[in-house]
């Protein structure tokens, strides 16, 4: 089942973020644009090159007005003591969630059934707490945060501008489309 269009549901999680332990819930995300950023495992391979790029174009999401969530089923511990171990990962400014219980990962529905990990799953998620965009790859394919940047920029024109649409490899300040009768087979 897509989870598209659908709202988020609630949660409460303890994360680490700008050196501290934090509560962060599912009211966080209200009137501003989240990404939820789900990954296997701390300590990992793949996991540290995604996040330390997210952790490289943080300031680019931050402009846009996009709060990161990266979420694993490692605690919060976890997340800090790889934080303060790894170069990568000490780069990171953005929220660390702990989700040990998994329940926002089954949330997502993203939970890998007998192994208690969650998949490579991005979504975004709109002020209102609806998703507009998810992606999940398999375990050995990392994700790209420029690529992820262009989507949300699109999602952003397209929520700003009804009645127009952006087409493939769109990119900020080219053409958009308006679909109308017109339009239909001249594409």
């Amino acid at each position: 089942m897509s989870l598209i269009n659908t709202e988020i549901k609630p949660f409460t999680a303890q994360a680490y973020k700008d050196g501290k332990f934090v509560t962060v819930s599912d009211a966080d995300t209200k009137g501003k644009w989240s990404v939820f950023f789900f990954y296997p495992a701390d300590f990992t391979f793949v996991c540290p090159t995604e996040l330390e790029d997210l952790a490289d174009n943080y300031d680019v999401f931050t402009r846009l007005g996009v709060e990161i969530y990266a979420v694993s089923t490692d605690t919060h511990f976890s997340h800090k003591a790889w934080h303060d171990s790894s170069p990568a990962i000490g780069k990171i400014k953005y929220t660390m969630v702990g989700d040990p219980s998994g329940a926002i990962t089954n949330n997502f529905e993203i939970m890998r059934p007998g192994i208690g990990l969650a998949d490579r799953g991005t979504f975004l998620v709109d002020p209102q707490g609806v998703i507009q965009f998810m992606e999940v790859t398999a375990e050995g394919i990392g994700r790209n945060a420029i690529e992820l940047l262009r989507k949300i920029k699109a999602a952003q024109y397209v929520a700003s501008h009804p009645g127009e649409v952006c087409p493939a490899k769109w990119e900020e300040g080219e053409k958009t489309l308006a679909p109308s009768l017109d339009l239909v087979g001249k594409i």
